[in-house]
């Protein structure tokens, strides 16, 4: 656990917060102010912790250096990893973690990742700027990772590379509780029980970098590769089936249609991938620092279309598996800008602003939303890649503004889902283009709290809203708000704290709350 200051950041608006946020007065707005109505008593799917999941892929610095610096490192770390990259981690309770790939799944071969360090394999990591590969982190090295996090594992298998013996023998290295030589060589390489692995995927973009293929060919080696993937009851990993991507509904289609679960084989999830853009344009994405008020809005509204991108696809899995068997999961997401000039666009490092703070919230939102199929995503990536929740330069550590939004929406994670209404929300516009001002999120936490999620996406103007708890007594709200004078006020190692979380309640009265949701905010209360 790691100790996280309070900044003076940006004094003049946190004066202004203070007097506009806290204990907002009674009756102080118009009669069409926001209103939003929460049924406490209606309880609705379970919001899976794994909603709120990591992604680690061998590419730039994300593992190497980022997190990984070795045992040797004067950089302080255990088995390895830096302590002061585990302790920001764990504070903001990473569920599960994505590994290897992403494409870089598709060319790793496990053994190489075994045995003595100083004598694996140097490889060419091709995918991801085309540098040495030394296989120092490998499946011991990578549980290491996961059990100092207290977090699950999500392995990727090679299906585009590899064999259906290799990924066979994989899944018997890591979860064989017996005598075979694949667990006796996992014990002499230092691990006498087996790994717990949670979710295994088998490919990764098999449309793309994972083998070009089309569904019908990935269908078929699906069902003959899980086929031969066998595990101890108590070991035996969901088994998670390369989807599609962006508006393409077809592979979920099909795979609900032609995955045949028999024998020992299994089918627990899809996979799905969406990143957002803000010109909508691979070739010139936009900048991740400096830019203009017209990719403020256009990145929110891309980022927005995730809702529609999963009604559509649930929609297939709905006629398909009426059961709902089968999970819908995201698990690779995020914001995708320029790289940031000077450095390797192989390693795809961005910075990270308040603008990426509310495009994570508004997912997290959208996500809650769908819970009944959406129960697992992850973010692309952890550490110094695309939408990261942390930078790291030598022994120096920051916390994104991206790391803040992802540790104050903890309490959801297993949370109770409630329904809410939102009425009179405005819209923020600029141009032709329009989106809510307000998105929202309610749950029953763990510890027994209703916990209310608001975003706030015009840059401009602070939202009044009224809100109402249906079936429960309020006496306020309590909790933080995420925000900054300019729309990409980010972190830097010479100041990095100008972007972090402050204090934000508010009292009740006549059993209705009514606050001031600051302009591109994000706010996480509890009602006390």
């Amino acid at each position: 656990m790691i100790m996280l200051k309070k900044s003076i950041f940006a004094s003049s608006l946190l004066a202004v917060t203070a007097a506009t946020l806290m204990n907002a007065a009674p009756g102080a707005y118009a009669a069409n102010e926001v209103s939003i109505t929460i049924d406490a008593k209606k309880a609705g799917p379970v919001i899976n912790k794994n909603i709120y999941g990591q992604f680690a892929e061998h590419l730039g610095t994300g593992v190497y250096e980022g997190m990984w610096v070795g045992p040797e490192s004067p950089i302080p770390n255990t088995k390895g990893w830096r302590n002061d990259v585990i302790g920001a981690l764990k504070n903001m309770h990473v569920p599960l973690v994505r590994w290897p790939g992403g494409c870089f799944a598709d060319e790793y071969h496990w053994r190489d990742g075994i045995g003595a360090r100083d004598k694996r394999p140097v490889k060419m990591n091709t995918n991801w700027g085309n540098v040495e590969e030394n296989n120092a982190v490998g499946t011991h090295e990578f549980f290491d990772l996961v059990d100092l996090l207290g977090a699950d594992a999500y392995v990727n298998g090679n299906l585009g590379s590899g064999t259906p013996q290799e990924m066979a023998e994989w899944v018997e290295y890591l979860t064989g509780d017996g005598k075979s030589s694949l667990a006796e060589l996992r014990r002499k390489n230092g691990r006498d029980k087996p790994f717990k692995v949670a979710f295994f995927g088998i490919g990764n973009e098999a449309w793309g970098c994972g083998g070009n293929m089309t569904v019908q060919h990935y269908t078929s080696l699906y069902n003959q590769y899980a086929s031969f993937l066998k595990a101890p009851k108590d070991y035996m990993p969901q088994f998670i089936a390369s989807g599609g991507h962006d508006d393409d509904t077809t592979w979920t289609d099909h795979l609900t249609k032609h995955i045949h679960e028999q024998w020992n084989m299994r089918f627990d999830g899809i996979s799905f991938h969406y990143y957002t853009v803000p010109t909508g344009v691979w070739e010139k994405k936009g900048l991740a620092l400096g830019f203009p008020e017209e990719q403020w809005i256009s990145t929110l509204k891309n980022t927005l279309r995730m809702d529609s991108l999963i009604k559509n696809n649930v929609a297939k899995m709905d006629k398909n598996d009426p059961k709902k068997k089968i999970a819908f999961n995201v698990d690779e997401w995020g914001t995708w800008y320029d790289v940031e000039p000077g450095t390797n666009p192989g390693f795809l490092y961005q910075q990270n602003s308040l603008r990426d703070a509310l495009v994570a919230a508004l997912n997290f939102n959208i996500f809650h939303a769908h819970a009944e199929r959406v129960r697992m995503t992850n973010i692309a990536q952890m550490v110094n890649v695309l939408q990261a929740m942390i930078l790291t330069e030598k022994d120096k550590m920051l916390l994104t503004p991206t790391y803040h939004a992802f540790e104050m929406y903890v309490p959801f994670q297993n949370a109770t889902s409630l329904p809410l209404t939102i009425k009179n929300n405005r819209k923020y516009s600029l141009g032709a283009t329009s989106i809510p001002s307000i998105s929202a999120s309610a749950a029953r936490a763990l510890d027994g709290k209703l916990y209310l999620s608001l975003v706030n996406t015009d840059p401009n103007q602070a939202v009044d809203i009224t809100i109402d708890v249906a079936g429960e007594k309020v006496a306020g709200l309590k909790g933080r708000v995420l925000t900054a004078n300019a729309m990409d006020a980010h972190n830097t190692f010479a100041d990095p704290q100008a972007v972090t979380p402050v204090a934000f309640n508010a009292l009740a009265s006549g059993g209705k709350v009514s606050v001031k949701v600051p302009a591109k905010s994000v706010v996480v209360v509890a009602a006390e």
